[in-house]
């Protein structure tokens, strides 16, 4: 709980400032600029998934291993192989994505602008990946400060650079300003880099680290696994997770050539169609992926705890671990997506105040998406337990599955009436199908008993209750001081409720607060809340 704490504190940062880049960006270039940066972005994080997301987990979790045992030395080794396999990854990918950008735009008929964000983007692939390598090893010994520095580093230099270099080259065109915002990513993976290698030097200089070592080497004499071992196993792990990872990715790409072809063979103009797609992915989708940093925190922080749980065969830990990340993940999760769900248009004016008829018309978008993100935030939680307990394969075939959903549900809803709305549909769908079948093997390979009753009723109750408190405000001051002021104070009343509410339902107990960190504060003040709130109020 005190890595996710950090992660998330960290992620809720680094989406604050990706609000900061992509609500003036969209202001900025609206959602015809919009559509050529969404066409290169999921290019850039398929890619970033392929190098990122399978080899960190396979990393932190050899170095777990290791660590688990004494064996530091051992950890630090693996360490030093996997950099070196990052490094020519990374520099694969950026060459790949550099001359393959004109390719990949012959096949987009409106969107061919976008090649220049496509090559804007392509140095980040080096750094990032490489940067990977280093966060895995920190994530692998339970460090998880290095990741969140790093996380905030990267995106204030991305919301800085891109929103610099959107503006300067606006007047040439679009497509230039989008590809000015796209290299955003590319500082951010540079600074990124130098401030994790920074961080990694002053470790190396901490006393006791180098002693830590020798005896490490001296313990463990004669069993160091070579560099071809060392390689299979962080390829047998990460393949099937970057496969998984990737699946999404892989449809969100397929979306730009399936929704714009689908809702042009409905019979729309170009115009609409890229304004249309832009009010999917920009405007709804940015805003309703904010949650997922917060729950994704939780996620990279429960694979080492897992895999301590499994490798010492401690079943009591395990278990417990798995509830609280069930746990923790529908109370983070269902506040938003309820809260999303009854003040989606709203927010979309609140956000979006320079672009009012496209906010208007990502609403409903919006909504369908928003009750995607208890179903995709479970999803991560639960991959990272199947993870955990070498079931990666597992997750795979879960996400594929819903994959085919999503395919199917948006090549034919997005060519009816529903138009965009179809695509949303089909996202959401996928993730319900994946959290499903990713709860099943969980509860199958770990053999842990979810509380229903605590762990996902009562947060759906309280946020329920929350969504009604939230929109009442709305309605009642939105007429009087407007619509932002009637949805910040939505917002505001919603959140104190939601508190209230998992206390009186008593969705969160002493045993939950303590694992947090300043545990013993957090329970004292429960029980000082508690004592206050009428009896007839608890459940």
């Amino acid at each position: 709980m005190g890595g996710a704490m950090i992660l998330a504190v960290a992620g809720a940062l680094t989406k604050i400032l990706g609000a900061i880049f992509r609500i003036p960006l969209t202001n900025l270039i609206g959602s015809d600029g919009m559509s050529y940066y969404q066409a290169a972005y999921p290019v850039y994080t398929l890619a970033i998934i392929i190098s990122t997301a399978g080899f960190p987990v396979a990393i932190s979790r050899l170095i777990s291993e290791r660590a688990v045992h004494g064996d530091y030395y051992g950890a630090h080794r693996i360490y030093k192989v996997s950099f070196a396999l990052m490094g020519a990854l990374g520099g694969g990918l950026f060459l790949l994505l550099w001359f393959g950008a004109v390719p990949l735009t012959k096949y987009l008929d409106d969107l061919q602008g976008s090649i220049h964000a496509l090559r804007a983007i392509a140095p980040a692939l080096f750094f990032v990946t490489i940067m990977s390598a280093q966060l895995g090893y920190f994530q692998g010994m339970r460090n998880m400060r290095p990741t969140a520095v790093v996380q905030v580093t990267e995106q204030l230099f991305r919301v800085f650079v891109g929103l610099g270099l959107a503006w300067f080259f606006l007047p040439k065109g679009l497509e230039y300003a989008a590809a000015g915002a796209t290299f955003g990513a590319t500082a951010g993976g540079i600074a990124g880099l130098l401030v994790v290698m920074l961080i990694y030097i002053a470790f190396r200089r901490t006393p006791g680290f180098d002693r830590r070592l020798e005896s490490s080497y001296r313990r463990f004499a004669g069993q160091e696994e070579p560099v071809m071992s060392i390689l299979r196993r962080i390829f047998a792990i990460s393949i099937p997770v970057t496969i998984g990872a990737s699946i999404m990715p892989i449809m969100y790409n397929l979306d730009v050539l399936i929704v714009t072809n689908r809702l042009s063979a409905s019979g729309l103009e170009p115009e609409a169609v890229r304004s249309m797609y832009g009010q999917l992915t920009a405007m709804a989708g940015s805003v309703v992926n904010l949650p997922f940093t917060i729950t994704e925190a939780m996620a990279i922080s429960l694979v080492p705890t897992i895999v301590e749980a499994f490798q010492t065969r401690d079943a009591p830990f395990l278990h417990r671990n798995v509830r609280l990340g069930v746990h923790a993940t529908m109370i983070l999760a269902s506040p938003c997506a309820v809260g999303m769900m009854v003040l989606a248009k709203p927010i979309m004016l609140l956000l979006y105040p320079l672009q009012k008829e496209d906010a208007a018309a990502a609403a409903p978008s919006f909504f369908i998406l928003a009750l995607g993100i208890i179903f995709l935030s479970l999803t991560q939680s639960l991959t990272a337990v199947l993870q955990g307990v070498q079931h990666q394969g597992l997750p795979v075939i879960n996400m594929l599955i819903g994959a085919v959903f999503k395919g199917v549900l948006t090549f034919f809803l997005t060519a009816t009436a529903l138009n965009i709305r179809g695509a949303a549909v089909g996202t959401t769908v996928a993730y319900a199908v994946a959290a499903v079948l990713n709860l099943r093997s969980v509860q199958k390979y770990t053999k842990t008993r979810i509380l229903w009753g605590k762990t996902v009723i009562r947060p759906l109750i309280s946020a329920v209750v929350m969504g009604g408190f939230a929109l009442l405000t709305y309605k009642l001051l939105s007429g009087v001081a407007g619509n932002s002021i009637g949805t910040l104070a939505g917002i505001l009343v919603g959140a104190l409720v939601y508190v209230v509410m998992l206390l009186a339902t008593k969705a969160v107990s002493e045993e939950d607060l303590a694992g947090f960190p300043k545990g013993e504060t957090l329970v004292k003040l429960y029980r000082k809340v508690l004592t206050r709130m009428p009896h007839n109020a608890r459940m």
